[in-house]
């Protein structure tokens, strides 16, 4: 089940690059949280997010990867990831994922959040709450010594406690993962959303995972669609994602993709904040 995998590491310098691409996905993630709303379709979000990226002097990572069409994964409700924007209408009630990726001179930043759009269900908010949570989870154990694998325990137990808190039986969805990232945007390692047995590569300073956690509302089980890309749950339940990229610097911890670097969410979780800017 696991193999050699290994953490590279970055100079601080690179950690800079990398923060530039992270502030556009950022920065655009931020905007489509504002815009997006009832009677919208999803392409035109896809359409606001590469002039965005795009006016920045970034390239989208996704479009064209692997043939994917679009500069955003954008998935509603059922769908968990890897959405292809179209002509599917946003309407109030719905959850939204929105993934997102840019390259600045060579290096990535990937990010994803959900959005609940209108009136959504008191559900569906504590899934996206869990699952952001899990998120924030991950990155407070990305810490010098560790095994990176060991991530998925903190992970699923945040998923866990957030579902007893709430009353709910959320589910993290197997098979898919957070990853290394830096040059290319898929890199080794794997980061995993549940405990695993293995305790995986050293997190050593300079090195950078996107942390991606994907819960739902019922079962863990899904499929994709006949376009070989969206990802939605087997059973119809509804999904969360949320995905930052975070660095371990000599100070702490960079969330590479937080506008604030993640100092607000870290400081009130009494975790180092270590930007290098």
């Amino acid at each position: 089940m696991f193999g050699r995998e290994k953490l590279p590491t970055k100079t601080p310098e690179q950690l800079r690059a990398m923060r530039r691409a992270g502030l556009v996905v950022g920065g655009c993630l931020e905007q489509l949280r504002g815009v997006v709303a009832p009677g919208m379709t999803t392409a035109h979000l896809d359409a606001v997010a590469e002039d965005f990226i795009r006016g920045r002097g970034a390239v989208p990572s996704f479009k064209g990867y692997h043939g994917f069409p679009g500069t955003l994964c954008v998935s509603v409700n059922e769908e968990v990831v890897h959405g292809i924007p179209g002509q599917r209408v946003i309407e109030s009630g719905d959850l939204v994922s929105i993934d997102c990726g840019a390259i600045v001179d060579g290096w990535h930043g990937d990010s994803a959040i959900t959005v609940a759009v209108g009136e959504v269900g008191a559900e569906d908010k504590a899934l996206s709450r869990a699952t952001e949570q899990a998120m924030w989870a991950g990155i407070g154990g990305f810490r010098e010594g560790r095994g990176v694998y060991e991530l998925g325990g903190d992970i699923e137990d945040s998923v866990r406690a957030s579902g007893r808190e709430a009353g709910l039986a959320f589910e993290i969805v197997d098979g898919y993962t957070g990853h290394g990232i830096g040059q290319q945007m898929h890199m080794e390692p794997t980061v995993y959303n549940e405990r695993v047995s293995a305790a995986g590569p050293k997190i050593r300073v300079g090195a950078t995972v996107a942390i991606e956690p994907m819960v739902t509302l019922g079962g863990c089980e899904t499929h994709e669609l006949e376009d070989d890309w969206t990802v939605v749950t087997d059973d119809g339940a509804r999904a969360a994602h949320w995905e930052h990229t975070v660095a371990l610097t000599e100070h702490g911890l960079w969330v590479l993709t937080a506008l604030d670097g993640g100092e607000a969410e870290l400081t009130a979780r009494g975790l180092p904040f270590g930007p290098l800017d």
